[in-house]
C-alpha cells in the first residue's frame, strides 16, 4: 500500500478516536488533552504512553513500527516517519499538544538524524500552532561549575549529545511553544516513586553524586508539565 494511503487509513481511525467534543462547562474539569506521541514503543515513549492514557488523555501513539507500541485505553497506533514532515502535520492538526520521544541511534549520523526529526517537529508544531514537548538528553544540560555536560562526555557518547543540545538550540531560535524536557545522566526503567525534583539547565544530583531517575517517575514530570505548563519555552531536567 502506497505511504500515503497508510496514513490516510491511519487518519481514519484516529478521526474517529478523537471526534470533536464541546467544551467544559463553566466549573467542570478541562477535557482531556489529546497527545501527539512520536516515539511511542521506546523505552521513554512507553513510559510517557502509559502516564498519559492512565490519565484519560487520547493518545495518538505513533512510531516507525506501531505493531512494537503497547494496546490499551486511549490507545491508537499509527505508522510515522518523524522525518516525514507532511505526514508529522497532518497528525499533528489531530492532537492538542506533540510529544517526541526519539533519540538519534538509527546508526547513522546522530547529529543529522536529530536534525531531520526536530525540524520536522518543529515544522509541525508551527504549522498546527499545537506545544511541543520534546524528550531532550542530559547531555544538553550543564555542570554546576558552569562546564557543558556534553564537552565532558566520553567520545562515543558526545555525537548524541550534541545532537540533541543542537535540537534545544532550534527550539530556541524558533517561534513554537516549546519545552526541551532533559533527563538525569541516568534514567532506565524503574518505580513511580513520585518523589524526585525539578530543575532548569544545570544537571541535578544527590548527596552522593549520582544523578538518576525512573523513566516511570520521568513519565510522571512530563505529564505533569503537559498538564500544567510551568516551563514554556524553557528547558527543564529531573533527578533524584
Amino acid at each position: 500500500m502506497p505511504h500515503r494511503s497508510l496514513v490516510a487509513l491511519s487518519l481514519a481511525v484516529v478521526s474517529l478516536f478523537v471526534a470533536p467534543r464541546a467544551p467544559a462547562a463553566q466549573g467542570q474539569q478541562a477535557r482531556p488533552a489529546t497527545i501527539l506521541l512520536v516515539g511511542a514503543s521506546g523505552m521513554i515513549g512507553s513510559r510517557i504512553l502509559a502516564e498519559a492514557a492512565g490519565r484519560g488523555h487520547p493518545v495518538i501513539a505513533a512510531a516507525r513500527h506501531p505493531e512494537r507500541i503497547a494496546a490499551g485505553t486511549n490507545i491508537r497506533a499509527v505508522q510515522l516517519d518523524a522525518t516525514d514532515v507532511q505526514a508529522f502535520i497532518v497528525f499533528a492538526r489531530h492532537a492538542d499538544v506533540i510529544v517526541t520521544a526519539t533519540s538519534p541511534r538509527g546508526g547513522g549520523d546522530p547529529f543529522q538524524e536529530a536534525k531531520a526529526v526536530g525540524d520536522a517537529a518543529i515544522a509541525a508544531a508551527r504549522a498546527t500552532g499545537k506545544r511541543l514537548i520534546v524528550v531532550g538528553g542530559a547531555g544538553s544540560l550543564s555542570l554546576p561549575d558552569g562546564r557543558p555536560v556534553a564537552e565532558t562526555l566520553p567520545a562515543a557518547y558526545r555525537g548524541e549529545a550534541l545532537a540533541m543540545r543542537a535540537v534545544l538550540d532550534s527550539l530556541k531560535a524558533s517561534d513554537v511553544d516549546w519545552t526541551f524536557f532533559s533527563p538525569a545522566a541516568s534514567i532506565a526503567p524503574g518505580q513511580r516513586t513520585g518523589k524526585y525534583r525539578l530543575g532548569s539547565t544545570t544537571l541535578l544530583s544527590d548527596q552522593n553524586g549520582n544523578s538518576r531517575i525512573s523513566a516511570e517517575d520521568y513519565a510522571k514530570a512530563l505529564v505533569d508539565e503537559l498538564e500544567s505548563p510551568a516551563h514554556e519555552r524553557a528547558q527543564m531536567t529531573i533527578a533524584y
